[in-house]
């Protein structure tokens, strides 16, 4: 089922929607350029397939899925989530929420259903899945005992080779066991003025905004 849904979502799509597509799709949750990250192709989009997979797991009229929340103010693309979920017969129900109560529930462990939510944590592949893949993370709901040994013990490894196979480990079954449903690397499209010398965009990388903002510069006149 996890697949279904996986399979289920136009990533590219999303993109050129959200992001005059900018964003590019991948099938991992670490970044491309991050120390340490496995690449791993996004899903294709595939209905059909999608259907077929539920129909094996004993679904072939889909099934009742909740809610899907997504991190305010990424509303749209949560309805559009729905839509694809609930076109492969995965239906969902699109619950919005503002950002003080969302990141308070989120924490809490208190979503239920489906979430379309976002990581914002940069450094090396270990950084990036600190909060998200193992049990005792602020934002893990749930997790699998294999995963959490190989992530605790590439903490305290000082051989980077080693690290670095663990953490690949880790990464390629978060893959095969879709405890994710990676959308795109979030990146997002800017309009530059003409009076504008400097944007600063990609000072500091990967941030998509113009940033620090006293970086960013007007021509003189």
């Amino acid at each position: 089922m996890r697949k279904a849904a996986s399979l289920a979502i136009d990533r590219k799509g999303l993109s050129e929607a959200e992001t005059l597509g900018a964003s590019k799709p991948t099938g991992n949750v670490v970044l491309k350029g991050m120390e340490y990250a496995v690449p791993i192709e996004p899903d294709p989009y595939d209905p059909a397939q999608a259907k077929k997979l539920l129909a094996e797991a004993g679904y072939p009229n889909g099934f009742d899925g909740g809610d899907l929340t997504p991190i305010p103010p990424y509303f749209s693309v949560g309805e559009a989530a729905v839509n694809y979920l609930g076109a492969v017969g995965i239906r969902m129900k699109l619950r919005t929420m503002e950002r003080a109560a969302f990141l308070s529930a989120f924490q809490g462990k208190k979503l239920h259903g489906v979430c379309f939510c976002t990581i914002a944590i940069y450094g090396n592949a270990s950084t990036r899945l600190a909060e998200n893949v193992p049990s005792s993370g602020t934002y893990a709901y749930g997790g699998w005992p294999d995963v959490d040994e190989l992530y605790r013990r590439q903490l305290t490894d000082p051989d980077p080779e080693k690290r670095g196979a663990m953490l690949a480990e880790i990464q390629k079954i978060l893959h095969e066991r879709v405890r994710f449903a990676p959308i795109y690397d979030y990146f997002w499209a800017s309009g530059i003025g003409p009076r504008v010398e400097d944007p600063a965009l990609m000072k500091i990388d990967p941030f998509p905004w113009a940033a620090p903002l006293e970086e960013v510069t007007l021509k003189r006149p």
